[in-house]
């Protein structure tokens, strides 16, 4: 497959994923638990994505118009769509960014404000970060430097760039044919930014054998919307599941949190490896189309 092709193929794994995980995250409690003991979704005409896909989509045009992120234009995309369609599950930083990129503040003035100056250390940037390790798999330099330019929009702290990184470094490795989970992690790893992102991965080496719910509870599942709290689970989740897309998003469903997030990266890392063949087809037909 060409670059942009293997994009494509990790933004439709991973808008299958955000979908799915957003039917189950709006079929809270006890909903969410019968549809994850008889695996099976709860029943929508149509599955909806989130701001995970929207801004995923984004990347992968900029991607397809320039073949490379630039931050600039990519801040422009993320503001105009947002824009057009701002009831997609944004969270409040990224409400507060994107509008005053669309009021003409320059990305990283909007950026470095948030949460008091420190900017976002939120899972955002790695929630839509997979198809750029898709487009340059092969190339682990150019997905770090190409991830990190894809956080700056919204994301100016180390560990929003750390979870950007962290997520298209392991799709890169998956698409360029690595299939070995405990290898996988440990590229990540050795790529990822120093902090407790990166720390939080490494400890999952020790957890390859253990189950979802076991992991979740040490190392997060998005509760609490950081890059440290579900990046290193959605790495640990596609790096156990490679063979099984179904599996991979239902065990992201077991662990609960920000489970369209977790399922999001999940998706777009492990179809890399089960191609799109390996997406469940009722689950494909129930999607919200992509307008791309």
């Amino acid at each position: 497959m060409s670059n942009i092709d293997r994009a494509r193929v990790s933004l439709e794994g991973l808008s299958v994923g955000d979908a799915f995980g957003e039917q189950l995250f709006h079929g809270a409690g006890a909903a969410r638990t019968d549809a994850v003991t008889i695996r099976k979704p709860p029943p929508a005409k149509r599955w909806m994505w989130t701001d995970d896909t929207a801004m995923a989509i984004s990347i992968v045009e900029v991607l397809r118009d320039l073949g490379a992120i630039d931050p600039e234009e990519l801040a422009q995309r993320f503001s105009r769509r947002y824009m057009a369609d701002s009831a997609r599950g944004y969270g409040r930083g990224a409400h507060e960014v994107l509008a005053e990129i669309a009021n003409g503040t320059p990305y990283l003035t909007a950026a470095a404000a948030l949460f008091g100056g420190q900017g976002s250390c939120g899972n955002g940037g790695g929630m839509r970060s997979a198809p750029i390790g898709a487009y340059f798999a092969g190339d682990l330099p150019a997905v770090i430097e190409h991830a990190s330019r894809s956080a700056a929009p919204t994301h100016s702290h180390r560990e929003g760039v750390a979870g950007a990184v962290a997520v298209a470094v392991a799709a890169a490795v998956v698409f360029a044919g690595e299939r070995d989970a405990r290898t996988l992690i440990e590229t990540v790893v050795a790529h990822t930014p120093t902090g407790p992102t990166r720390d939080a991965i490494r400890r999952s080496t020790s957890m390859l054998k253990s189950e979802s719910i076991t992991v979740a509870a040490e190392l997060g599942n998005g509760s609490n919307v950081l890059a440290a709290d579900t990046v290193p689970f959605a790495v640990w989740c596609a790096a156990t599941h490679l063979t099984d897309y179904a599996s991979a998003l239902w065990a992201c469903g077991d662990v609960g949190g920000d489970i369209d997030t977790t399922s999001a990266m999940v998706g777009g890392i492990v179809v890399g490896a089960v191609g799109l063949e390996g997406i469940p087809s009722a689950w494909r037909s129930a999607r919200e189309p992509l307008p791309l």
